[in-house]
């Protein structure tokens, strides 16, 4: 029998998107379980590290989002073919949580003068060296996918990791036109696109 599947986490994109892509991209059931920041104080004691996002398969429970990913990925064919394949899996998937963390320091920076600051870094630097990355590398492996030839939660991490950019800013893809083609493929991808479409709108 399939494993039951429980994702615990805010109703955000943020830390917690790239396992909903895993599941959807792999079409697989899960229970998509979200709360709010109100309700986060009341659950916190319930956590693992007192941290969320968290996963249940058949009820045992597994923390650190980026090691829910890597095991549902695994799980489901998605973290490359061999062991050489997975370490570069890996690789975008670190390269992913580096960009996010400096999206989330600007986030929930509470001093308006350094959020104005992390917000003129992040399109000033951060933004332009990740988004040369990471097309660079798209390009080095045939343009297609970041690893092998078939889909990969490296897919999905870049994917990911461009939401919140491109939804303060459309046309933030357009100087990397080959970046912005591979996003468009994969978000058009018909499990991934009905869930898209139909997810919660956050800004982060």
């Amino acid at each position: 029998m399939m494993p039951s599947y429980k994702f615990v986490y805010f109703d955000l994109r943020a830390r917690g998107e790239l396992t909903r892509y895993v599941f959807h991209a792999a079409s697989k059931e899960f229970e998509d379980s979200r709360f709010s920041f109100e309700e986060w104080n009341s659950l916190k004691p319930t956590m693992p590290f007192g941290q969320a996002p968290v996963l249940l398969v058949d009820g045992k429970t597994l923390a650190q989002s980026g090691a829910i990913a890597r095991f549902l990925a695994r799980e489901f064919g998605l973290a490359g073919k061999n062991s050489w394949e997975q370490g570069m899996v890996d690789q975008y998937m670190e390269l992913a949580t580096e960009m996010m963390d400096e999206i989330v320091k600007w986030y929930f920076e509470k001093d308006e003068e350094k959020k104005k600051e992390r917000l003129k870094n992040l399109n000033e630097a951060v933004y332009p060296k990740y988004l040369g990355l990471f097309q660079n590398a798209l390009e080095q492996n045939g343009g297609n996918y970041f690893v092998g030839t078939e889909l990969t939660a490296a897919d999905l991490a870049v994917l990911d990791i461009f939401d919140t950019p491109m939804y303060y800013t459309p046309n933030f893809m357009d100087s990397f036109p080959k970046l912005k083609a591979h996003r468009e493929r994969i978000a058009s991808l018909e499990n991934l696109a009905n869930y898209i479409k139909k997810r919660n709108v956050t800004d982060l």
